[in-house]
């Protein structure tokens, strides 16, 4: 019986060591730091707009309401005669708005010429898909400048601005690359450590940006029709051993 006791204790003890070794040993291996790369991947494409949109905003002046509505008629028909002369449909031009303004009631009411009382201003836009037809038109209101159109200071500097609404079709494409080159590049890393890529341990696709292709200080990036789409994916791996 105290031989049976002794082995007992024996292997008692043994699983009593044993277990401390187990233990042990995941406490230095929970220890160990996670052995991670984080990546960056670029993917960019050049595209054309395929949206643009031209303000056109001109004035207007007369003595009477009659006169200077008179004259905003004329300004209107020879804008819509310019563009339609230019293949724009009646679809694609549409009047947004008609302010008019009494000077003999504002403020400097005694400083107003009468010929210049009342002065009438017309918004009109133009929306189409045809945007280098758009950009060229746009570069042309000298030609109604020569007819009498008169446009406000602000619209006449404005021009045709364009946008880009075709970004889901490159999101799927743009995506996978951005993926592969941040993957390339951690493969790269993992070399140089002597380590292989792992699985990911989290990833952040990024935003899209559609970006002007020239990207000029001070320069209004709507205005340029040729444009680029970027993506920059951050990806972090696992390195194993």
């Amino acid at each position: 019986m105290k031989i049976v006791g002794i082995v007992a204790a024996l292997f008692l003890a043994a699983g009593i060591a044993l277990a401390g070794w187990f233990v042990g040993t995941s406490l230095v291996e929970s220890r160990q730091p996670l052995r991670v790369v984080t990546v960056k991947g670029l993917s960019e494409r050049s595209v054309e707009a395929n949206l643009g949109f031209w303000p056109v905003r001109f004035v207007a002046t007369g003595p009477t309401l009659q006169a200077a509505r008179a004259s905003l008629e004329a300004s209107e028909v020879a804008v819509r005669g310019f563009l339609t002369e230019r293949g724009f449909a009646e679809t694609e031009i549409q009047v947004q708005n008609v302010l008019v303004e009494d000077r003999a009631a504002g403020y400097n009411a005694g400083s107003t010429p009468d010929e210049y009382r009342f002065v009438l201003t017309e918004d009109m836009l133009v929306t189409t898909d045809r945007v280098q037809d758009l950009a060229e038109a746009s570069r042309s209101v000298a030609d109604l400048l020569r007819q009498g159109v008169v446009f406000s200071s602000d619209a006449y500097s404005a021009g045709a601005s364009f946008v880009f609404t075709g970004i889901n079709d490159l999101k799927g494409d743009m995506l996978t690359e951005a993926t592969q080159r941040a993957k390339e590049t951690a493969e790269q890393f993992a070399a140089e450590s002597g380590a292989q890529v792992g699985d990911i341990q989290t990833a952040n696709q990024g935003v899209f940006e559609i970006l002007p292709a020239v990207e000029i200080p001070n320069d209004r990036p709507e205005k340029q029709i040729d444009k680029k789409v970027r993506v920059v994916t951050t990806i972090t791996y696992f390195l194993v051993d």
